[in-house]
């Protein structure tokens, strides 16, 4: 969510930049260019914690402590799979699909 938000922030600021470039003509390259730029200059200067906030969220989301996301269908096979494996202990549930070595 912080991601997102910062996003936004970065968003914010750069859309009414870049029209205000193109209202100066200045073309279209120069324009993305100049808005981004400065866009991210604003951003750094003055959103440093909502920077560190989305970057602390991507290095959790990144670094393999997260939960990982599933949706519901996913969630219901698992369980209907777990159900199924303690109804019958004597089944074993291969889910290695590497090809053998030879």
């Amino acid at each position: 969510m912080a991601f997102l938000k910062y996003s936004l922030i970065r968003l914010a600021l750069f859309a009414p930049l870049f029209a205000l470039f193109v209202y100066l003509e200045l073309g279209w390259l120069l324009a993305v260019l100049c808005a981004g730029m400065m866009a991210f200059a604003i951003s750094f200067l003055f959103f440093q914690k909502q920077r560190d906030d989305a970057a602390a969220s991507l290095h959790q989301r990144f670094s393999g402590k997260a939960k990982p996301l599933r949706s519901a269908g996913e969630v219901d096979d698992a369980d209907a799979e777990d159900r199924l494996v303690d109804a019958h202990p004597d089944i074993t549930v291969h889910t290695d699909n590497r090809p053998k070595d030879a």
